[in-house]
């Protein structure tokens, strides 16, 4: 099997093995980063016997299943295919026949963090790095200390430490946008010691053509226009004044597999003016379907948000309502009233059907919703850029989006009625408690506040 680097995915290949300490790959989705960067620690490990090697994401689950099971064995196969190595899937390490050894491991797992920071490494790959915290960097780089030698061409000298970074660029209030663009200290905000240590390279999708399904930038394309900026263009976005939501607050609250069992599963809809026909002008109908898991925090589990008519986007509600077993459905009955329960009741007769009067302004109901989600107990169950890109427009001024947040209000209702505790009038509110936010015996979400 050959095996040959893109243009691009040779410049990186280069800056990889260069000078600096600190080497980000920053850039759109399915650029190649990750792979490289594997392709590159994989050589120091097979170049310098008894070395040691980390790559960190920022959820173990994530690690495993994107990197250990997926990336890393087909970078293996294409790059190394004469490397006999053992993958273990019980300590989750990659052993080679020279003892060196690369670990996988997540940054949200305590125990597991601990047992991985107790080693010394030569290299450290922090993949994702939208999603990792700055100071679980600063700590896990504490251990980027082992001192080996490597031997090419009959000589051996010393292996210089690296440390690798690879992301979907968020926002540029990230800690990466300021420690390598800005070149930065990112939290005294002073100029970084050295600053030719840290380098950056941008690698998008269009310089990964080869290796990409010939449609692949079409859907990206299409995509709204700040998601289309970070996995097209790979763009740093600009800082929303005020914002609600921030890329990085979204990305360090996603998962993409192992949920939890849910306790409690509510579809919200958010209706608009839209009739069966001639609806092309109006608003969408926003549909999100979401739950309570075991582990006391929501999750985000489809968007099922439609323009139809009410016939249409009953339907959609009542198959979103069995699909996922749900428990209740409400909607915010200022635009209907008693039609939107009639289209409900209609479309599923035994459904649990719930109406919302909105009482308060978007930016009022939004913004405990936003805290609970900085606060880690919203998750987001995949990627949603739809609803991504109209929750990171809405601000304390109020939204700022091009369109209607049809999916944004959906969202807030369904979270508001898991998380009934904070979706109290502005009368009767009063600080929360972390009482109010835990899952009661029931499975139920405990409110004292009513």
């Amino acid at each position: 099997m050959s095996f040959s680097l893109t243009p691009k995915q040779a410049e990186a290949w280069a800056m990889l093995g260069g000078e600096a300490k600190h080497i980000m790959l920053a850039g759109g989705s399915r650029s190649g980063k990750t792979f490289i960067a594997c392709r590159a620690l994989a050589m120091r490990a097979i170049a310098a016997a008894e070395s040691r090697h980390a790559i960190f994401r920022l959820r173990f689950s994530a690690v495993k299943q994107s990197v250990m099971m997926d990336t890393w064995p087909k970078m293996m196969k294409l790059c190394y295919p004469d490397v006999e190595y053992e993958l273990n899937r019980s300590d989750f390490y990659a052993l080679f026949p020279n003892k060196s050894e690369v670990w996988f491991s997540g940054l949200d797992d305590k125990d597991r963090t601990e047992k991985v920071l107790g080693k010394e490494y030569a290299t450290i790959l922090f993949n994702e790095c939208s999603q990792i915290p700055y100071q679980s960097v600063t700590t896990a780089m504490t251990r980027l200390s082992q001192l080996v030698d490597y031997e090419i061409a009959g000589k051996r000298a010393p292996l210089r430490v690296k440390a690798y970074y690879d992301e979907n660029p968020p926002s540029q209030a990230h800690w990466t946008y300021k420690q390598f663009v800005r070149k930065l200290e990112p939290e005294s905000g002073k100029i970084l010691a050295d600053p030719d240590a840290y380098t950056i390279l941008y690698m998008n999708p269009r310089d990964n053509m080869a290796n990409l399904a010939p449609d692949y930038l079409q859907e990206l394309a299409r995509l709204p226009v700040r998601i289309r900026q970070r996995f097209l263009d790979g763009k740093f976005a600009d800082i929303t004044a005020g914002a609600l939501w921030t890329l990085e607050s979204i990305d360090k609250n996603r998962v993409l597999e192992d949920l939890p069992d849910m306790q409690r599963v509510v579809v919200a809809i958010d209706p608009s003016g839209s009739g069966d026909v001639d609806n092309a002008g109006n608003d969408e109908i926003g549909i999100m379907v979401g739950g309570i898991g075991v582990d006391g925090k929501g999750y985000v589990l489809e968007d099922c948000t439609c323009k139809a008519g009410p016939k249409i986007w009953g339907g959609i509600a009542a198959n979103a309502y069995d699909r996922h077993e749900a428990d209740s459905m409400i909607a915010e009955k200022n635009f209907g009233g008693e039609m939107v329960r009639f289209v409900l009741r209609t479309a599923k007769p035994n459904a649990s059907v719930k109406l919302i009067n909105a009482s308060r302004g978007k930016v009022v109901r939004a913004e405990p919703i936003s805290a609970l989600t900085e606060d880690g107990k919203i998750r987001f169950a995949g990627n949603f850029p739809e609803l991504e890109e109209e929750l990171t427009s809405m601000t304390t001024n109020g939204y700022m989006g091009a369109k209607s947040p049809n999916r944004a209000d959906a969202f807030v209702w369904l979270m508001s009625e898991l998380f009934p505790g904070i979706a109290r009038s502005t009368k009767e509110r009063k600080p929360l408690t972390m009482e109010d936010l835990m899952p009661s015996s029931s499975g139920y979400p405990v409110h004292n506040a009513y």
